[in-house]
């Protein structure tokens, strides 16, 4: 964490200081906005959350309910969601609060008394290596409330607006469109109504998103017939694997166990099957007794008392999802730019037991989130914003169909009539281990477009496959000998990195392909002159940092090219902390990763932490190619997008 910067200030170091067009908590709702977000759920706050680095950006975010959410709903962290809030700075406070799942078991009928369970595996939760981050559950309340307090401290101050429903949205079209040509309606919970004009809409209001209505766009896809029940509770039991994540195939039916924080509370996902439970869930009669009564069927012989229940609910299994995640009609787009976007629960719903909505939807708006930023600050064409819906809707797809093979072997066990084999037992186990990737949320890889590049260069970063999220590594900063993973240098400031990993020869020697690289980024040809505006720090869209192959201690900081001392602020300070070197006590980078040792390579890196491109040390041709097809030249007048 860096501060101080523009002079010493006293106090928390996270609470930067109010930019002067930084949000009154008094003034109410404004009447315009560059972006209006429609929902405070994980989506809608992790947008506000990015946007809230931009105080020059004028955020709105609203929100029907009365005030923020306090308990249940989603509790599952992916690992990946832990890489992204430690871009907020979150994720040392979420590992402190959360629980950590380290191990999974699985039950199924004794073979002696079918009536009874036992435990037939237990297998690592997340794979060795693919993550620095853990599995987590945290109540998504508490994630929220994370996501509130670090827009609080943001320079924009910004705050949600609670009770307002958006009613109408409408947009103009046309040369007559105006800045500002998306028209949303909102009532209050006194039946008043208001409207605020913005350049772009943001519906993070869940499946029954009237932002979704209003573009016309519909949620498509067809139910399970499975219901289960969730009790969030305290509980006196006699079960071995109450603190662990534990998946139960009984004659009774499926449960779900997932412990939760603060080594007490524990979550149970419960089948209710239409044979027994049909009178109950059609006459909406299902009760936090009916659930516990369920769950000590399953988990017979073993039992469990309800002490307290934190909250409950009952859901239908189904799984729907959106064509588009935008207002433009797909043969329209050449000729049309997106204005109003959806998210989250908006476009795509499916399971709890998987553990990827909460995930997904706020993936969904971290790979927003820097586009509209980048769009409305000026640094890149609007036709990034096609993007997103291009890139979402597919991950969204992946998850439906994920979701609705998850849920059907996860009942396919359960069930009043026969027990599952043992051979679907440990189908279902391996199933669970052979998934582990895309349940830690790693899976994801963008196709080649205007900001994924192509792979001929691939070989040369073997460990960092481009369209995939960038992959830490431990290393050891030069300046301060500090181990630290190389990842977390990435913040949610909108900032594209651009990682070198220098060749044998290094910074030493001048005609090197390093030093030459190092020289061409330092010229007035370089990308970092041509795409950063004037006034603005030299890193603030185009972040250099450099991965050499010598021990720290064998290198002088202050003999490194200029590009990675970089001076910035109100007193022209150099920046210290761009060059990193393998870690002695870990596996060295460049053997982790892939990285070819003679030659080198650029690693490029979009500002949602995924792999851009991957190119030779020489190649700077390719490199500002790429940036000319995204960014725009340098210009002094932000948000006019």
């Amino acid at each position: 964490m860096q501060f101080h910067l523009d002079g010493y200030r006293p106090g928390d170091p996270s609470m930067k200081e109010a930019h002067p067009a930084a949000q009154d908590p008094d003034a109410g709702l404004p009447e315009t906005a560059d972006v209006l977000i429609v929902g405070c759920g994980p989506a809608g706050l992790v947008l506000a959350a990015q946007l809230a680095a931009f105080p020059g950006i004028r955020t709105v975010v609203v929100d029907r309910k009365d005030g923020p959410l306090l308990v249940g709903q989603a509790d599952g962290v992916a690992c990946r969601t832990v890489e992204m809030f430690e871009a907020f700075g979150l994720a040392e406070r979420l590992k402190q609060e959360a629980y950590q799942v380290n191990e999974v078991t699985f039950w199924k009928p004794d073979p002696t008394d079918s009536s009874a369970i036992v435990r037939t595996g237990r297998i690592d939760d997340v794979e060795e290596g693919i993550s620095e981050m853990p599995h987590l559950i945290v109540n998504q309340a508490r994630m929220l409330d994370f996501l509130r307090e670090h827009m609080a401290r943001s320079a924009s101050r910004l705050m949600p607006h609670y009770s307002l429903n958006a009613t109408a949205v409408y947009i103009a079209r046309g040369p007559d469109a105006g800045e500002y040509p998306v028209t949303v309606t909102l009532e209050d919970a006194g039946g008043g109504t208001s409207v605020v004009r913005a350049k772009y809409v943001v519906g993070t209001d869940g499946a029954r998103s009237s932002v979704r209505k209003a573009i016309g766009r519909r949620l498509e896809g067809d139910a399970l017939n499975q219901t289960w029940g969730v009790l969030d509770v305290l509980v006196d039991t006699d079960f071995p694997d109450i603190r662990l994540k534990s998946v139960i195939q009984s004659e009774a039916g499926s449960l779900l166990i997932i412990p939760r924080e603060g080594g007490y509370l524990v979550r149970l996902y419960i089948e209710l099957d239409a044979e027994r439970y049909g009178d109950l869930l059609r006459e909406k009669a299902v009760t936090p007794e009916v659930l516990a009564g369920a769950a000590n069927r399953i988990l017979r012989p073993y039992r469990v008392e309800v002490k307290d229940v934190g909250w409950w609910a009952v859901y239908e299994v189904g799984q729907r999802l959106c064509a588009k995640f935008d207002d433009v009609p797909d043969e329209e787009v050449d000729d049309r730019l997106p204005r109003v976007f959806i998210a989250g629960d908006a476009c795509h719903t499916h399971s709890a037991k998987a553990g990827q909505g909460m995930n997904v939807s706020m993936a969904d708006a971290f790979n927003l989130g820097w586009k509209l930023a980048a769009v409305l600050n000026g640094t890149a064409a609007p036709e990034l914003l096609h993007t997103y819906s291009a890139e979402r809707q597919r991950v969204a797809q992946d998850l439906i169909d994920f979701d609705r093979d998850f849920a059907s072997k996860m009942a396919a066990g359960g069930g009043t009539k026969t027990a599952a084999t043992e051979g679907e037992q440990e189908e279902f186990s391996d199933y669970f281990r052979a998934q582990g990737l895309y349940t830690a949320g790693l899976s994801v890889r963008y196709e080649p477009s205007m900001i994924t590049g192509t792979g001929e260069h691939q070989h040369l970063a073997k460990g960092f496959p481009i369209g995939m999220r960038f992959h830490s590594a431990p290393v050891v900063r030069l300046a301060d000998a500090r181990p630290v993973q190389l990842g977390h240098a990435a913040r949610a400031d909108g900032a594209w990195r651009l990682y070198l990993f220098a060749d044998r020869m290094g910074p030493q020697v001048a005609e090197g392909p390093f030093r030459r690289l190092c020289d061409h980024l330092a010229s007035a040809a370089s990308p970092l002159a041509r795409f950063t505006p004037e006034g603005a720090d030299p890193d603030a869209v185009i972040d250099v940092r450099a991965i050499l192959q010598q021990p720290h201690r064998t290198l002088e900081p202050t003999a490194l090219p200029p590009v990675l001392r970089p001076r910035k602020g109100r007193y022209a300070l150099v920046d210290h902390e761009k060059v990193f070197c393998p870690d002695p006590r870990q596996t060295d980078i460049f053997d982790l990763r892939g990285i070819d040792r003679d030659r080198g390579c650029m690693v490029l890196v979009r500002p949602d932490q995924y792999v851009a491109h991957v190119l030779p040390l020489d190649a700077t041709a390719e490199l500002s190619a790429f940036f000319e097809g995204v960014l725009r030249e340098a210009r002094s007048n932000p948000v006019t997008a």
